[in-house]
């Protein structure tokens, strides 16, 4: 016996005076039976006929249910609700129905779900339009590749409606893009209320955000554009934005928690998604009210969204290393030597494959590398490892007119770049230092020397250089250029030199180890 026919007889003997013992005895059916109709309306009893059924709808799911409960021990079954409807599009069950249904289903298979408790204090409904909650939120989430994603969420809620904006960040966080994430919370609500709530230490220093800082210079004159006011919560208050702190807990648990994150764009077009058929869409706890009903009245009330003509740059910044490196993406990007100092920080711009490096306050282009798709690398740049503030063509230069700016002089140190690239500054310094006591003529004598031999060594020309001075003061007669005037002891071959020796000479010049010193003399 079931439904109706077993409900009345039980109702028609208990009038009769008949008790539960002797009703289940009549009937047939079990005690616990006869108890649980005893003191049901027919109007109860229709509805429970009503939720048996829903139940039994429900039943279809249960193993997908399940296992969502399995992977996930401490989801919530407002979040199931939403998984049915955006993975089943023939799911039209009620949340109140389902949330029992989850209920029995955690009994039945013993799953059980942990719940953390904290305090809030009620507070009054405030006039349409007057007031917004703004806070950020951080959840860790896994990738397709199963690598664990910091994400950031940005919330900001009506008071009056409860309508809902959401906004994840898988980056630091930045100024530029806080206040982009307000502008677009405007545009979504289609006006600007009359006052924000924020978290004091969250609106001046977010310390979770990585030591990346919100300065409030640049937020104020945001404000001002935007014609808001800024009510700044005490610390310890969390019953002063009460409303935003459900709410980056609802979309962190009912939206974000248990996804597989993919990419942003993606993420965000989901949330927007959630927001349209879950967020804003069901019936707020305590107003009782969809939110997104009683959002389209306060819309009317929202300022209108004034026009930025100069928004923020997105600037994405990095603090300078001791060894004169930045971090990005796993590796050590180099900078040139000397461009630490405590605190320093510069920007970082990426542009087809490329990394640029940018001092913050000058806009000067620091360095420039390749990114690197591998990880743990030290992506350097060897230019980076000495002192460039002459500039190589301005050395060239004065090097020229030291050595009396003649064509022999142009092609002697245009050889020597040709073939010591690397050391054109130690070659050029050298050269400078040798000259500062000879005239101009033992000068142009030693590089027609070198020219002619084809000898591009700053060392060579110095040896040349001695030479030329020492058969000047002997006055002997005859030209360098002329072989047959140079001693038997130059006419010679030229021994294979190592390169200490003439750093011993010369003063430890860094030149070119372990190349074979050329001749300085040729036979005639």
């Amino acid at each position: 016996m079931k439904g109706w026919p077993m409900y009345q007889d039980l109702q028609q003997l208990k009038a009769m005076g008949l008790n539960k013992s002797q009703v289940k005895r009549r009937l047939g059916i079990d005690w616990k039976t006869v108890d649980r109709y005893w003191k049901v309306t027919p109007d109860e009893f229709s509805e429970m006929r009503r939720n048996n059924q829903r139940t039994k709808k429900l039943e279809k799911y249960e193993d997908q249910i399940v296992r969502w409960l399995q992977e996930h021990p401490d989801i919530s079954s407002a979040q199931v609700h939403d998984w049915l409807k955006e993975h089943y599009p023939d799911y039209h069950g009620k949340e109140r129905t389902l949330r029992r249904y989850v209920a029995s289903l955690r009994i039945k298979h013993g799953i059980k779900k942990s719940v953390k408790v904290r305090q809030y204090q009620a507070t009054e409904e405030l006039p349409m339009g007057y007031q917004a909650q703004v806070d950020l939120g951080f959840i860790n989430l896994k990738n397709t590749e199963g690598q664990k994603v910091k994400l950031t969420g940005f919330g900001l809620v009506l008071s009056r409606s409860r309508q809902k904006y959401v906004e994840w960040e898988d980056k630091p966080l930045t100024t530029a893009r806080f206040i982009h994430m307000h502008y677009r919370a405007f545009e979504f609500m289609g006006g600007v209320p009359e006052e924000i709530v924020y978290d004091q230490d969250r609106l001046l220093a977010i310390s979770e955000n990585s030591g990346d800082v919100i300065f409030t210079a640049e937020f104020e004159r945001f404000r001002q554009q935007m014609g808001f006011r800024v009510y700044l919560c005490r610390k310890n208050d969390p019953e002063t934005k009460g409303k935003i702190e459900a709410v980056i807990k609802y979309a962190k648990n009912n939206y974000a928690r248990h996804r597989i994150f993919d990419n942003i764009t993606d993420f965000n077009q989901g949330c927007i998604e959630w927001l349209a058929r879950t967020g804003n869409a069901n019936i707020h706890g305590t107003t009782k009210m969809v939110p997104a009903e009683v959002f389209k009245e306060e819309q009317k009330h929202l300022k209108p969204i004034p026009n930025i003509i100069n928004q923020p740059e997105e600037i994405v910044t990095r603090q300078v290393r001791k060894d004169n490196t930045i971090w990005f993406n796993g590796n050590r990007y180099t900078l040139p030597l000397g461009s630490y100092y405590p605190e320093r920080e510069v920007v970082i711009k990426e542009d087809q494959g490329l990394l640029s490096i940018f001092d913050l306050n000058t806009g000067e282009q620091l360095a420039i590398h390749r990114i690197a798709l591998e990880k743990g690398k030290l992506i350097s740049n060897n230019n980076h490892k000495r002192d460039h503030s002459a500039k190589i063509a301005e050395l060239f230069e004065n090097t020229l007119a030291n050595l009396g700016g003649s064509e022999t002089a142009v092609a002697f140190l245009k050889g020597i770049r040709k073939e010591k690239p690397r050391y054109i500054r130690d070659q050029y310094d050298l050269i400078n230092r040798t000259i500062a006591n000879h005239d101009a003529e033992t000068i142009f004598q030693a590089l027609s020397h070198c020219l002619e031999r084809r000898i591009f060594s700053a060392v060579e020309f110095a040896i040349a250089l001695d030479y030329v001075a020492q058969t000047k003061e002997s006055k002997t007669s005859g030209s360098i250029l002329d072989t047959s005037a140079i001693p038997p002891a130059y006419r010679i071959k030229t021994e294979v030199r190592n390169i200490s020796e003439y750093a011993a000479i010369y003063g430890g010049v860094n030149v070119e180890q372990g190349r074979r010193n050329q001749r300085l003399h040729e036979k005639p």
